[in-house]
């Protein structure tokens, strides 16, 4: 089967590797689309960063690895011991291993495992014709959530994710920092918690318009004062919480100023460079930083049930390519800002 195999910086080549088959506790799934997501591009271009070079101690895994951790599929095999599912299920996985001994795992933080590993990054993973995991990874699709949504519940779980822990509901007001995958993913989030008066700040015009087309109100940080705006808009009060998904100083400094007294700034970005923290803002204002990282089962239930729902929409942002493109269409393409979010469809099958 064709699999597209990362071997270091620069060197990820599509290759014909030996087809899995499920092991006890497992079940095989040809993929229906599976996404190229941030960490992949690192990897990439300067990997490798999260891939070990040494086996891993929760899955055992090492370079060379295929990669892909944002994909859904349909099960076409079920390892002994595994109940509840069966071939021709739709799912989409939720690719965490945790150790579950750790004290974050025994809270059930386990997104903040002390070992933590991912499917597609510390294991062979669903940028291929087909893929094996652990049974305990799946989420069931419902019949009128595609494949194509099925391999955005990942990403979009890690917005969702961030949306909670900014504890905002409906009359709150929300402003969101980058328009890429995750912004988008964040301002589909609080649209479905209610949230009406949702902002997202991007100084990018193509961004700006892709968002703009789904719905949301954009503002451009090099015409406008972000926290005047949001202040008057606000009548003084300040957003009930911000969100960065942009992972640059500018806008955790924007954030932190335009976040009322006691309010969040929600990060969820990675941090390439150390950034200056302003602390003058959070201490005036008795407001603080959260960070955001991944995910729970919760997440990956709350946004499917909202997909089920059609709160999501990929028009205008997401391009499906075949896996021989992988490199110019999916990695390049990305790289140069040429497009935003691309799922790679392994088996060529229609969306």
């Amino acid at each position: 089967m064709k699999a597209a195999v990362y071997y270091g910086p620069n060197k990820v080549e599509v290759a014909d590797v030996p087809e899995p088959d499920p092991k006890p506790g497992t079940v095989k799934i040809k993929v229906g689309f599976n996404g190229i997501c941030g960490t992949d591009l690192h990897e990439y271009y300067a990997g490798p960063i999260f891939v070990p070079t040494e086996p891993h101690p929760l899955t055992g895994q090492q370079l060379p690895l295929t990669m892909g951790h944002e994909f859904s599929g349909t099960i076409t095999d079920v390892g002994a011991g595994v109940t509840g599912y069966e071939p021709g299920d739709r799912v989409a996985i939720e690719p965490i291993y945790r150790c579950g001994r750790c004290a974050p795992c025994r809270a059930g933080t386990y997104n903040v495992c002390q070992q933590i590993g991912f499917h597609g990054l510390m294991s062979d993973g669903g940028m291929a014709e087909y893929a094996v995991v652990p049974a305990d990874m799946l989420h069931r699709l419902p019949d009128n959530v595609s494949l194509e949504l099925g391999a955005l519940v990942e990403p979009m779980s890690v917005a969702y994710h961030a949306a909670t822990l900014g504890e905002v509901g409906p009359l709150h007001t929300a402003v969101i920092f980058g328009a890429g995958p995750i912004g988008i993913g964040l301002w589909f989030a609080l649209r479905g918690k209610g949230l009406d008066e949702v902002y997202v700040v991007e100084p990018s015009p193509t961004r700006r318009a892709a968002i703009e087309t789904l719905g949301a109100r954009t503002l451009d940080p090099t015409t406008i004062d972000v926290p005047a705006f949001i202040t008057d808009h606000t009548e003084g009060r300040g957003a009930d919480a911000a969100y960065d998904a942009a992972g640059v100083a500018p806008a955790i400094a924007a954030a932190t100023a335009c976040v009322g007294a006691r309010k969040p700034t929600v990060s969820v970005a990675i941090y390439e460079k150390p950034l200056p923290t302003p602390l003058l803002n959070l201490v005036m204002n008795e407001s603080r930083i959260q960070g955001s990282l991944c995910y729970t089962s919760a997440d990956f239930e709350a946004v499917i049930d909202l997909m089920a729902q059609g709160v999501y929409d990929t028009t205008g942002w997401v391009t499906p390519i075949a896996i021989d493109d992988v490199i110019d269409e999916g990695f390049e393409a990305l790289h140069a800002g040429k497009k935003m979010k691309v799922l790679v469809n392994p088996n060529g099958e229609a969306s």
